[in-house]
C-alpha cells in the first residue's frame, strides 16, 4: 500500500481534511499506521526488540499503541487516534474506519490467537472495546462505547454494554456515522413487555366483567365509573401531539377507592415534558368535576410511552 493511497484514504474518510500537507503532518492516526508498518516488518523478520522499541516510540509520539505483531489491511484509517490499543494477534481487514479510544484486546494469557479479527469495511465507534478471539463480520458497525465480547455477523449493528445486535443488517453502501440514530434493543424489549402487560390487563378486565354474582355487579359498577372518568378525560389534550390523552394511551390506570377518592396514573409522550404540571392539573380538575368524587391524585409514572403501539391501535380502529 502506497503513501499516496493512505493520503487518499484520509480525504475519503475525514471531511475535516483540507490539504495534503495537513494530512501528512497533522494526522497521528496516519503516522501510527506508517510506523506500524516498520515495526511489523521488523517483527516478522524476528527483530523483536527493535520492533517493540519502534512501536513504543510510535505510541509516545501518536498516542496510538499497535503491537508489531498485529496484521493491518489496506486503507485502514484511525480518526483522531488517541487511546487506540491494538493487540498482538489482532487482525484488521481492508477499508476499516476506527475512532479514538478503541481497544482490540485479549482475554487469555496463553500464547494463542487471543485478539479480535476485524473484517473489511467495519466501522468502530469511539470508545468501543472488542475483546477476545472473535470475528466482526464485513460491513458491521460498532456503536460508540460498546463492549463487544461475542462474534458479530456481517452487516450487523452492535450497541450497548455488553454489546447486543440491534439490527441484523445495515446498508451495504456508504458509511453512516449518525450514531444518535442507532436503535436501542433494550428499549425495544421493554416496550414489547409493556404492550404485553396492557393486553393482559385488558383480558383480565374482560374476564372480571364476565364473573357472576354480587362481585360481578360491584366490578361492573367500578368499570362503568372508570369508563365515565376516561370519557371525561378525552377533553384533555396533549399540547405536544394535539390528541386527547386517552386516545394517546397516556392514562395508564384509574384506581377508584371506596371513599370517593380516585387515583389516575399517567405516562408522558416524552421523558421531559414541558407541560407536566399543566396536564396533571387539567386531569385533576376534569375528574373532580364528576359527581361523587371528592379527591383526585394524579401520578406521573416513570415509564416509556410507546408511539408504535399507539399507531397500531389507530390503524386497527380505522
Amino acid at each position: 500500500m502506497s503513501i499516496r493511497e493512505d493520503i487518499r484514504t484520509v480525504f475519503a474518510k475525514d471531511p475535516a481534511a483540507k490539504t495534503t500537507l495537513e494530512v501528512i503532518t497533522c494526522y497521528p492516526g496516519l503516522h501510527a499506521i506508517w510506523m506500524h508498518r516498520i515495526s511489523h516488518f521488523l517483527w516478522i523478520h524476528k527483530f523483536f526488540f527493535l520492533a517493540r522499541l519502534s512501536s513504543h516510540i510510535a505510541r509516545f509520539l501518536t498516542g496510538v499503541e499497535i503491537h508489531p505483531g498485529a496484521k493491518i489491511g489496506k486503507r485502514f484509517f484511525i480518526d483522531h487516534g488517541m487511546g487506540v490499543v491494538i493487540g498482538e494477534t489482532a487482525e484488521v481487514g481492508d477499508d476499516v474506519l476506527m475512532y479514538m479510544g478503541t481497544v482490540l484486546g485479549g482475554t487469555s494469557l496463553d500464547k494463542v490467537k487471543r485478539h479480535p479479527t476485524i473484517e473489511d469495511r467495519v466501522v468502530i465507534g469511539a470508545g468501543s472495546i472488542i475483546l477476545g478471539p472473535i470475528t466482526v463480520g464485513k460491513g458491521a458497525k460498532i456503536g460508540a462505547g460498546s463492549v463487544v465480547v461475542r462474534p458479530v455477523p456481517a452487516g450487523a449493528t452492535v450497541v450497548g454494554v455488553p454489546g447486543r445486535i440491534a439490527e441484523p443488517e445495515c446498508p451495504a453502501t456508504g458509511t453512516d456515522l449518525n450514531y444518535a440514530n442507532l436503535p436501542d434493543p433494550m428499549l425495544r424489549v421493554v416496550s414489547r413487555l409493556l404492550d404485553r402487560q396492557n393486553r393482559l390487563e385488558e383480558r383480565l378486565r374482560s374476564m372480571q366483567m364476565a364473573l357472576p354474582g354480587p362481585e360481578a355487579e360491584r366490578l361492573m359498577a367500578q368499570m362503568e365509573r372508570e369508563e365515565e372518568i376516561r370519557e371525561a378525560l378525552r377533553d384533555v389534550l396533549d399540547p405536544e401531539v394535539g390528541i386527547d390523552i386517552v386516545d394517546l394511551g397516556l392514562i395508564k390506570d384509574i384506581i377508584i377507592r371506596g371513599d370517593d377518592t380516585v387515583e389516575v396514573d399517567m405516562v408522558l409522550t416524552s421523558r421531559v415534558c414541558p407541560m407536566v404540571s399543566h396536564l396533571t392539573e387539567q386531569v385533576r380538575r376534569r375528574v373532580e368535576g364528576l359527581h361523587g368524587i371528592r379527591q383526585v391524585e394524579v401520578k406521573v409514572l416513570d415509564e416509556p410511552w410507546n408511539w408504535d403501539y399507539f399507531v397500531k391501535q389507530q390503524k386497527a380502529r380505522a
